[in-house]
């Protein structure tokens, strides 16, 4: 079984999206085996998304990210990576496809809804970060 971090961005949390979210992620198959109701400070934002120091976008989505509470999980399933991706469908929710967590409740770009992780690598060290004693 493979484990994957997702996270129920602070536009959905603020909208009362995090029932209707998870069921999605639950139909699909995804187990979640963490959850956790968490206010990230902007450094751990900062941290979080290191990789996109100097992008363009950085600066927003680290404010935006520690601007309000937010729901992060460990999911686990069979392929959850690439699961999860398909569910959450594209990050611009204009590009989603219908029927996708992103189609359906994202707003623009960055208040997109969720994060999920995009490589089986980037989804051991993402669940390490919030979640270092799962293994």
């Amino acid at each position: 079984m493979e484990k994957t971090l997702f996270i129920i961005k602070p536009d959905a949390v603020k909208r009362n999206r995090i029932g209707r979210i998870l069921s999605m992620v639950e139909e699909a198959g995804l187990k979640i085996i963490r959850l956790s109701l968490m206010h990230l400070s902007r450094e751990q934002a900062c941290e979080f998304y290191a990789m996109h120091r100097g992008k363009e976008f950085y600066e927003k989505l680290v404010d935006y990210m520690s601007s309000a509470p937010c729901v992060v999980c460990v999911l686990e399933g069979n392929d959850a990576v690439k699961l999860l991706r398909s569910i959450c469908g594209a990050t611009d929710p204009t590009l989603a496809a219908p029927g996708t967590i992103r189609s359906e409740f994202g707003i623009n770009i960055t208040m997109n809804s969720v994060h999920a992780s995009d490589s089986s690598e980037s989804a051991k060290r993402e669940v390490k970060f919030f979640f270092p004693e799962v293994e």
